[in-house]
């Protein structure tokens, strides 16, 4: 072979060599995403903001992540799907995923990897007419809730920080649909609801903030956790890094939410169109200010339990509940996938 012939023949093998790179370039720029099924506690409302940003606004993708994030029906609902393994992920009450793993101690593992809601939603409206200023005030009064009401099932841990016996009131199991317009009538003296969804419904419905006693079951010495991103243990251990990359991105919309959530509601009117903005708006500043910005979440971060107030928290769960077992903290929360607590600084510790 001339020297001629060795040159083209080695100018040919580079040109293929370069194409060959040149074909896998895409392959390596695209990397397959980690699916993610996320299941919500409830409609696309006002608090599911955080979730529907870091999707849109592609936090999830920086992650790696292809998340499909769809509406709930309630806690238990969204437990359950993930325990089914219908979704890897989804939003739920802690309390409701201790009952969870109480009646399941041989089901499939389900951990809360972040709190959301620092405390408990559920609160007592009564009507200032009926002479309730306070939760003396409650005892030989008829309150309404449905069965399920979080309120409802941990009557009796309010009931007792309160110096009230759990049977001073008489209760009216009602559809959901039902418990506010009861009040707003004047047929019940009156209700348990989560705070930010039915203070809006009452106010819906003719009544106004001044006509009632509001009374938060955290400011009244009930010391439970409310809803946590939840994980299946499976898919976790399978897939830490997807797990990790999820509440980064979470983490890194919720700081975005809190600084603008008049911003934040867009994603929310994205997903559904016929939302009243201006409601949406005022339910996620409630639950913002209500169960998000708290003295704990300031001073600790957003996200982490502490772990003697989760073990209080558990046993007072499984009394009120009435629970045939007693889950562990490690097995109801797993801070293994947290951001670190630098990041998870996201509240004035002022809270100013």
């Amino acid at each position: 072979m001339n020297a001629s012939s060795t040159l083209c023949s080695g100018l040919k093998r580079a040109v293929l060599t370069g194409a060959t790179v040149f074909l896998w370039l895409p392959v390596l720029g695209h990397a397959e995403e980690t699916k993610i099924r996320f299941q919500l506690d409830w409609r696309f409302e006002g608090p599911a903001a955080p979730f529907l940003m870091a999707e849109a606004r592609g936090y999830f993708a920086d992650e790696g992540l292809d998340v499909q994030i769809d509406s709930g029906s309630g806690s238990a609902g969204a437990i359950n799907r993930v325990a089914s393994g219908a979704y890897e992920m989804g939003f739920g009450d802690l309390n409701a995923l201790v009952e969870f793993l109480a009646e399941n101690p041989d089901g499939p593992g389900i951990s809360g990897v972040y709190i959301v809601y620092d405390g408990t939603p559920a609160a007592v409206f009564a009507r200032k007419d009926s002479n309730i200023e306070s939760p003396a005030d409650l005892a030989g009064k008829t309150i309404a809730a449905p069965a399920f009401d979080t309120g409802y099932r941990a009557w009796g841990i309010f009931a007792e920080a309160n110096d009230l016996e759990a049977d001073a009131v008489e209760w009216q199991n009602v559809d959901p649909s039902l418990r506010e317009t009861l009040l707003s009538r004047g047929d019940v003296d009156a209700i348990t609801g989560f705070y930010f969804t039915s203070l809006l419904n009452l106010e819906e419905r003719g009544m106004s903030e001044d006509e009632l006693t509001i009374m938060p079951f955290p400011e009244y010495g009930v010391p439970l956790y409310g809803n946590a991103i939840i994980a299946s243990d499976e898919f976790a251990d399978e897939h830490p890094e997807a797990v990790q990359g999820f509440l980064r991105a979470f983490n890194r919309a919720l700081g975005e939410t809190l600084k603008d959530p008049e911003a934040a509601i867009e994603y929310v009117r994205e997903r559904d169109s016929l939302i009243d903005v201006e409601i949406e708006t005022r339910r996620l500043k409630l639950a913002l200010d209500s169960v998000v910005d708290t003295p704990d979440a300031r001073e600790y971060g957003v996200g982490d339990v502490d772990e003697e107030r989760l073990r209080e928290a558990i046993q007072l769960v499984a009394d009120a509940y009435d629970l045939p077992a007693l889950p562990s903290p490690d097995q109801v929360f797993n801070s293994r996938y947290l951001p670190p607590s630098s990041e998870r600084q996201l509240l004035d510790q002022e809270g100013e």
